[in-house]
């Protein structure tokens, strides 16, 4: 570690004093700010004035964390352009959440997915996502982000793991706190800026010294270029274990989890609650280039001599690059960036279970419990959950790769909640006990699977997080498609607008086609991810 730390010049300590206080004054000023509407609407929807850009940035934003920017760097460098297919594959969860889900929730008018469950199928099932939501929340965003941030830190500045857990956990959850979700969307907005344009610097400066493409293709093997991989690669993610396992735990992760879908639910209306999610689409073209190339050209970098071979440890590729490439102030700039996926992953991570709390828990015991006093509690529950964050954190050691511990986790936890999800929208005869029933044992079926996983030196357990993920979301599906069936329940009353007759239903709009008309713009965006695929298969 300590050859990838940072020689810091007064200017790069500037730069991150200036973004740090930055930050913390534009998240409180947010939450003071008159116009974000009143009560707990204001506060947990941002008075639903949202408009698509500022969707799309936040879904991004709130989606890459540190996480990304340092283990996907180290995919890169260990296993080329492989692990880019996480960040692609996104687009078809986006498409689904755009053209499927988001109208019914904003329809719906819910605050909260949990929310959403009680309206198509009942209470127990709006209590149990509500649980499941924030622990993922808890130990998902917020236990994972701390800790690789902590990691790159300590690699990059010697600061102490610990110390560094806690002073971003109490600076990001201050203006979180304070600012609800209009101070989340609006530094997440400026934090992706930030995050782009270091990645961007490293990746153009790494990719001038390689001597550009062809430099790159002579001084690594061909197969670390491409993205398809077959079972027998070192990368250990064949191909049909993306196109099988991804879906599943996208639907979850872009659709049905609080923390990245709040931004939907605080949109203007339907129409930018649907081109968010298309212009985040965009945007996550993006990663592969500025977060996994830029490991792959540290390796081709090395083999070329004009980097020193003194890269001990494949998690410090990045901070190794920043070191050797970087002048002064863009030093301070990238870890600026480091700092800005780290914070805007908890604020938003911090604000769902705040919601999550407010309305799908206090609010049902206490019906007329005041704005005030939903605000507060959810205000209280940032502090708590930040707590449980930081205890959490250091477990996550226990992972070879945090980029892989933290794929394997959600697809344990996925499952059940996409199948419940996706035949809601689509199915008509869903039943509420069919879908508790699948909430509850497809729970069960991943706790066991994760425990089979965690001490696989034991158990021996062989079998890809991402298969596993496919092989309980079939039997999910089965299971709820026959207890729906063998149920006598009625429909519940207003089902049906929150059903699709037939997918086709989606694309029908009153308003004639233009620039910015949803259909247009998903259907480029499925072009271009089926000229991705083609290009880097």
């Amino acid at each position: 570690m300590i050859a990838s730390r940072l020689s810091m010049h007064p200017v790069d300590i500037a730069i991150i004093i200036l973004y740090f206080i930055g930050i913390v004054v534009l998240g409180c000023w947010a939450g003071c700010k008159k116009k974000q509407g009143t009560g707990e609407s204001g506060y947990f929807l941002a008075g639903r004035t949202l408009i698509w850009p500022v969707i799309g940035l936040s879904l991004f934003s709130t989606n890459i964390s540190t996480v990304h920017l340092v283990s996907l760097a180290q995919e890169g460098y260990v296993n080329g352009l492989a692990y880019g297919s996480f960040e692609w594959m996104a687009i078809v969860p986006l498409l689904a959440l755009s053209l499927f889900f988001a109208p019914f929730y904003i329809r719906a008018n819910i605050a909260t997915l949990p929310d959403f469950l009680e309206k198509r199928y009942s209470r127990q099932c709006r209590d149990w996502l509500a649980i499941i939501s924030i622990i993922s929340a808890i130990f998902i965003h917020i236990g994972f982000s701390l800790y690789t941030g902590a990691v790159v830190l300590r690699g990059m500045f010697g600061v102490n793991i610990i110390f560094s857990i806690v002073v971003i956990a109490i600076v990001t959850g201050l203006y979180t706190a304070i600012g609800g979700l209009l101070a989340v969307v609006l530094t997440e907005s400026i934090q992706t800026i930030i995050l782009l344009v270091g990645a961007i610097c490293i990746t153009a400066i790494s990719y001038y010294h390689v001597g550009g493409w062809s430099g790159l293709s002579q001084s690594v093997e061909p197969v670390k270029l491409t993205l398809l991989r077959s079972s027998s690669d070192p990368a250990q993610l064949p191909w049909y274990s993306v196109f099988l396992g991804y879906p599943v735990i996208g639907l979850w992760y872009w659709c049905a989890d609080q923390t990245i879908v709040q931004r939907v639910l605080g949109a203007k209306d339907e129409n930018h609650a649907r081109l968010g999610p298309l212009f985040a689409g965009f945007i996550k073209i993006l990663p592969v280039f500025i977060f996994v190339l830029p490991g792959l050209i540290c390796l081709a970098l090395i083999r070329q001599g004009k980097l020193p071979n003194t890269l001990t440890d494949s998690g410090d590729t990045y901070a190794f690059m920043v070191n050797n490439l970087l002048p002064v102030g863009l030093k301070g700039l990238v870890a600026a960036a480091l700092l800005a996926a780290l914070m805007s992953t908890v604020s938003g991570a911090l604000n769902s279970i705040a919601t999550l709390f407010s309305y799908d828990i206090l609010k049902r015991y206490h019906p007329n419990v005041s704005d005030k006093t939903m605000i507060m509690s959810g205000r209280i529950v940032t502090v708590i959950a930040m707590i449980a964050a930081i205890i959490w954190s250091p477990f996550v050691s226990h992972y070879n790769s945090i980029f892989q511990g933290i794929t394997a986790i959600i697809c344990y936890i996925a499952p059940p909640i996409s199948a419940v999800f996706i035949l809601g929208v689509f199915w008509s005869r869903a039943s509420a006990s069919a879908a508790l029933a699948t909430l509850w044992s497809g729970s069960f079926l991943g706790i066991v699977v994760f425990i089979l996983d965690w001490f696989k030196n034991s158990t021996h357990w062989s079998i890809p997080p991402m298969m596993s993920a496919f092989y309980l979301f079939v039997i999910c599906l089965i299971l709820m498609i026959v207890v729906s069936l063998c149920s006598r329940e009625q429909q519940k009353k207003g089902n049906d607008i929150l059903v699709w007759r037939n997918p086709l239903e989606a694309f029908k709009s009153d308003k004639k086609f233009s620039i910015f008309d949803y259909r247009i713009v998903a259907a480029l965006l499925i072009a271009i991810f089926i000229g991705l695929y083609i290009v880097f298969k």
